[in-house]
């Protein structure tokens, strides 16, 4: 192995060490999916070292990996998507299926964003999970600077709407009632 080799070697040593925990939090973010964001950003960084050449020669390789694992987390989501088009052909077929929905009594930030749709999902998590500028948002999505702008802000009022109002938590939901533990004011009963 030559001298090039292992200077090559060790400028994507020291992207992976730089990066990896970014990409995998950011496919992590985009799927929902913890056990998947580790595979994808592995996949990822598998697929900038055989083009590492271009890659480093970019203008900005973080948001070319950065593109490589929205591309990546897309085609699974897609790839999920249809799995579950698939099982629940099979079940409307079945006449024993249990009937009602399956509705969850809390929802979430997480499940919220699996809701969006992936280009809002992606501008949202770029610009405010991993608070990227709207530039390196654009350039890491390949998408114009417009584009993010209004995403994001359609992503972030779909949000909204699917969370609801925050409940206004008012001056008596944080105090503590005399007498119980943690109570410092020493009165109440003993």
């Amino acid at each position: 192995m030559g001298t090039a080799d292992d200077t090559t070697a060790a400028e994507f040593h020291a992207f992976f060490e730089r990066h990896y925990a970014e990409l995998s939090r950011l496919a992590y973010l985009l799927t929902g999916e913890p056990d998947t964001a580790d595979d994808l950003a592995s996949d990822a960084l598998l697929a900038l070292w055989r083009r590492w050449d271009r890659v480093r020669a970019a203008d900005h390789p973080v948001a070319y990996a950065r593109g490589v694992v929205a591309n990546l987390a897309k085609s699974r989501i897609r790839g999920a998507v249809r799995e579950r088009r698939r099982v629940a052909l099979f079940w409307s077929q079945r006449t024993d299926r249990f009937e009602g929905p399956d509705v969850p009594a809390v929802l979430d930030v997480r499940s919220a964003l699996r809701r969006l749709p992936f280009r809002k999902r992606a501008c949202v998590v770029l610009r405010h999970a991993l608070d990227l500028s709207e530039r390196e948002t654009a350039l890491t999505l390949g998408i114009s600077v417009g584009t993010v702008k209004s995403q994001t802000s359609r992503g972030m009022a779909e949000l909204r709407r699917l969370l609801g109002p925050a409940p206004d938590p008012g001056p008596e939901r944080h105090r503590v009632p005399a007498g119980v533990a943690g109570d410092r004011t020493g009165g109440g009963t003993p």
